[in-house]
């Protein structure tokens, strides 16, 4: 297939680019408005691919999308195009109001005009599949079951809420339409090319250079981990042979507490790069917890297993050690971020970029 993909230099996006490309299943079309969080350097491997092009504009603009249904054809759509960062969104909802909800709203716009055109087979097979998060859920307490694709949502953040809204609106162009939609769920993900503003590459990070680890109240928040080459196949899994109407719920029953995978990098890094000044879990700092910060959040992808007959290949600890192996071996990637994007200002505090899971 023809894949019109949005946000490919993303974190997750990216992963599902490099997916396709390498295993020629599908021709690419990505659309990034390449904002602070995107990275080309992220699709090096996909960038001389005559299966891969970068279209570089933003989902909010009506005209250009409506071009790029036109000029590429695509058989399917993979809209991954978001603001994802807790922390942001409470610092300034409106940008993820207009990203997540707005530009959701003009791509189902465009996609449905463009499905009036299609006939006969290309009708059949189109699909507009939204990439979502759990954090539509709500949250769960120590002894409910994790979420799954019948959970009433139940956002608690501006980023969680203007995620929900994009889902709602997907799902009411499917019913009212007869736009074949597509949503899947998942949690967190981690692995290489992840914004350095993320916990588990900032602790990462800061462990690195001997710098406090800032943990949200007393780090026992739990979060489900993914790793995100396991989630781009699975996305590609659900482009290909989802069912339209469905939603599946996309995790790796790997749920760990903050404080854990903090302590955890640390380990890692320890054996890897030992510290003069002994082990780093000393740099453990509690800090304030951040408003309407979540207990714990958790998937069961029961169904998305069977339907898609897709598991996550990694554990937590192996798919953790690769990342910080990886974010080792690609120093320059991260220390150019930091130096461009923050013009020079240290990763680290909780005020500044925050500890996001």
């Amino acid at each position: 297939m023809k894949l019109l993909l949005t946000g490919g230099c993303g974190f997750i996006g990216s992963a599902v680019v490099r997916r396709a490309v390498a295993s020629g299943r599908h021709e690419i079309v990505n659309l990034d408005k390449m904002t602070y969080a995107a990275s080309e350097d992220a699709l090096a491997a996909a960038g001389q691919s005559q299966r891969h092009v970068l279209l570089k504009a933003d989902i909010c603009d009506a005209a250009a999308m409506r071009a790029a249904f036109a000029a590429h054809q695509p058989d399917a759509v993979m809209h991954l195009a978001a603001e994802s960062h807790v922390d942001r969104s409470i610092d300034g909802p409106g940008t993820f109001v207009q990203t997540n909800v707005t530009g959701t709203f003009v791509l189902l716009e465009a996609a449905r005009a463009y499905f009036a055109t299609l006939e006969g087979a290309r009708r059949a097979q189109f699909r507009f599949h939204h990439i979502s998060t759990d954090e539509v859920f709500g949250a769960l307490g120590d002894q409910d079951p994790p979420f799954h694709e019948h959970t009433p949502y139940d956002p608690r953040s501006p980023y969680s809420a203007s995620k929900a809204a994009s889902d709602h609106l997907v799902r009411a162009w499917g019913h009212t339409y007869g736009l074949p939609v597509i949503v899947s769920n998942t949690t967190n993900n981690y692995g290489p090319w992840q914004f350095p503003e993320k916990l588990i590459p900032l602790m990462l990070i800061n462990a690195l250079e001997e710098r406090p680890l800032p943990v949200y109240g007393d780090g026992r928040n739990i979060r489900d981990w993914l790793f995100v080459e396991d989630h781009a196949e699975a996305l590609l899994q659900v482009v290909e042979s989802g069912t339209p109407g469905a939603t599946y719920c996309i995790g790796a029953r790997q749920p760990r507490r903050n404080i854990d995978v903090v302590e955890t990098i640390c380990a890692l890094l320890d054996a890897r790069l030992p510290s003069p000044s002994g082990a780093r879990e000393r740099l453990i700092r509690f800090v304030a917890d951040r408003p309407g910060h979540d207990n714990r959040y958790e998937i069961d992808p029961t169904r998305a297993e069977a339907a898609l007959g897709w598991r996550a290949a990694h554990d937590f600890e192996r798919g953790l050690a690769a990342t910080i192996d990886w974010y080792l071996d690609n120093r320059a990637w991260w220390e150019g971020i930091r130096a461009q994007k923050y013009h020079g200002q240290r990763l680290g505090t909780a005020e500044r970029l925050g500890v996001t899971a």
